[in-house]
């Protein structure tokens, strides 16, 4: 069953005009039909076939309680890497020879399946990773647009095909780009639809064929996915669903000889690992997107939405703040109260905004950082686990040799430091490995220029007071990083995204 909310319904990360009484409704419904399915047991899926594996199988349980199983999916052996592999390979040039405008129509057929679907992806999202009911729906509606987005660059390309200028009068030459062949898709949990979507829908909209490794703490919703583009009617091998362990179906997976390109979403040493470990034949395109990190009421109300949605569990989440010392009480003090407003507990019940963290291993981490802060500095709020997964937001005040300013954290964790002006503040800016998003809060055009022109960030923001995401798309911003947080290529969006997945053919015919 499926649960289609008003045509005008829809809801983003910073935006919302919505019905808020029947959204909810909705909602609840859904969780109640998610929930009816919990304990199952799921297979793989491989040339449209449903696929066992003898290996124990993954135990997917909730972070809001780890008690509660949400099923039990099967872990998918480098055996059924080969499998899946030549699956993919022998339906993908069947694939590619479609007219474009065939798999642009099945892939809008998706993207309209996503959204008739909506809800019941954003009930298990918000189960499966501890997604607040807005974050979730905003998840599952990003992932539409994504196809969508991507299917009119194909179609604003026309399929990637131009007449080019003749060298002499009796030849016609044209330029082409064509389909790599056989993508590995590898995905994140903290976006377990949106950049599994946009990864996929990517590849498979240029021709390529995919072999899909969701989050090992997020198969189900990668199952969902793999039923929405059988359900939009793509051939069976075209998108292969294997649900498994990163150490050893992601690794055998990448390095696969049949494998002709990865498009991953991760952390920096795994993608580093695999750009330098791909291409030993020949090259192979590897697209990464990996880590990173006024007024003052809008300035805390923007980092506090920045640094504690998804419990800062998002490439583009604020992690450390510089702040200047003639304004930085008034700031901190704003930005403590704005984080003991945040509502805690069950992030599928409404007006929940602040969850639990992915796993036990998030925990450690984020107590880790609390012990080193308080050490170093001053933590003003938060600092505790307060029961299973949940841990409470953090904010601390550090000296800038805190090796916290630079460290990819990916937990509910805010450093602030105090810098005496805006050079100072862009050059510790500059010190991190990691260049994804970055934002300033001034009313001076001098300090917004001097900001765009020296600040090493893909995707940058002034005065953004709903909160950091990783670009404005469809359209002026690229979702891309600089330094540790991309490599070759773009991960997730941009005007150019789908052409990566293509490589360049010239043809040239003399005519009689």
């Amino acid at each position: 069953m499926t649960a289609t909310a008003p045509a005008q319904s829809k809801i983003t990360y910073t935006s919302a005009t919505v019905d808020w009484d029947a959204f909810h409704r909705q909602f609840d419904d859904a969780l109640a039909r998610v929930r009816a399915q919990l304990g199952r047991e799921y297979p793989l899926y491989i040339a449209g076939e449903a696929v066992t594996s003898t290996a124990k199988p993954i135990v997917d349980t909730s972070p809001i309680d780890t008690s509660v199983v949400l099923g039990r999916f099967a872990t998918a052996t480098a055996a059924h890497v080969d499998r899946a592999v030549a699956a993919a390979r022998a339906a993908q040039r069947p694939w590619a020879r479609r007219e474009w405008r065939e798999r642009v129509s099945l892939l809008r057929t998706a993207a309209g399946l996503i959204r008739e679907r909506k809800f019941e992806l954003a009930a298990v999202m918000s189960l499966e990773v501890g997604k607040s009911r807005l974050e979730s729906m905003g998840d599952a509606e990003e992932s539409a647009d994504l196809i969508d987005y991507y299917c009119q660059q194909v179609e604003d390309a026309a399929g990637f095909v131009r007449q080019v200028a003749r060298i002499t009068p009796i030849e016609r030459n044209t330029d082409v780009l064509r389909a790599y062949g056989v993508f590995a898709c590898i995905a994140p949990f903290n976006f377990p639809l949106a950049l599994s979507t946009g990864m996929s829908s990517a590849a498979l909209v240029a021709g390529n064929t995919v072999v899909y490794k969701p989050a090992e703490d997020a198969p189900w919703t990668g199952l969902k996915l793999y039923e929405v583009y059988r359900d939009a009617g793509l051939p069976a091998g075209a998108f292969n669903y294997l649900s498994g362990h990163g150490s050893e179906a992601g690794e055998a997976l990448w390095r696969h000889p049949g494998i002709d390109g990865v498009v991953f979403t991760g952390s920096k040493d795994v993608g580093m690992r695999i750009y330098h470990g791909l291409s030993t034949q020949w090259i192979k395109p590897c697209l990464l997107e990996l880590g990173g990190k006024a007024d003052l009421d809008a300035a805390a109300e923007g980092v506090t939405r920045s640094a504690f949605g998804l419990q800062n569990q998002k490439c583009s989440a604020t992690s450390r703040v510089y702040v200047h010392q003639r304004v930085a009480q008034r700031f901190v003090a704003t930005i403590i109260e704005t984080t003991k407003a945040l509502k805690i507990g069950d992030p599928t019940e409404r007006d929940i905004s602040f969850g639990p963290v992915i796993n036990g291993e998030a925990v450690q981490k984020f107590e880790r950082a609390v012990a080193q802060a308080r050490k170093e500095g001053e933590v003003l709020i938060g600092g505790s686990r307060l029961h299973g997964n949940f841990v409470a937001p953090t904010v601390a005040k550090l000296p800038l040799t805190s090796t916290l300013f630079r460290e990819e954290l990916f937990v509910p964790f805010l450093a602030i430091g105090e810098v005496s002006g805006l050079e100072q503040a862009i050059a510790e800016t500059n010190k991190a490995d990691y260049g994804l998003t970055a934002g300033i809060f001034s009313q001076v055009p001098e300090e917004i220029a001097r900001f765009f022109d020296e600040v090493e960030a893909g995707v940058c923001y002034v005065n953004k007071r709903t909160g950091a995401t990783t670009g404005a798309w469809p359209g002026a911003q690229p979702f891309t990083g600089w330094k540790g947080s991309g490599s070759t290529g773009k991960g997730g969006c941009g005007p150019y995204y789908v052409a990566q997945f293509m490589r360049e053919q010239s043809r040239t015919v003399i005519e009689p």
